[in-house]
């Protein structure tokens, strides 16, 4: 299967389980991965025949911007959730990495979903 995707969008939100997490905003850094046959796409050389990556940053940006979760779990179900949506992807990967959650390194969580 053809993979598209988006690496390291970086996004502000307010997310996470701590007070000072959700007071102010932190950077998110997220990419995104889909499954998607673009055989069609490739033949027709027509953007209305593929996924457009654009949108899935529409999709991240909304989540991020536009809720306050706890937990970065939630949010990476969210943004997995609304891209599958589009029924033509097969499975999304999602990785989103808080580079200010630890004194030295990055914590990240990736989800991966698929069609049901």
């Amino acid at each position: 299967m053809d993979k598209v995707f988006v690496e390291q969008l970086k996004l502000q939100g307010k997310h996470g389980i701590h007070a000072h997490e959700r007071a102010s905003e932190q950077e998110f850094l997220i990419d995104i991965e889909v499954e998607f046959d673009t055989r069609v796409a490739a033949k027709s050389d027509d953007i209305a025949d593929t996924v457009d990556y654009r949108k899935f940053c529409e999709i991240a940006r909304d989540a991020v911007e536009g809720n306050s979760f706890y937990l970065i779990e939630k949010l990476g179900d969210t943004i997995a959730l609304k891209i599958l949506e589009d029924t033509r992807i097969a499975r999304v990967e999602v990785v989103i990495r808080k580079p200010a959650a630890l004194e030295s390194g990055v914590a990240g969580v990736k989800i991966i979903r698929t069609q049901e």
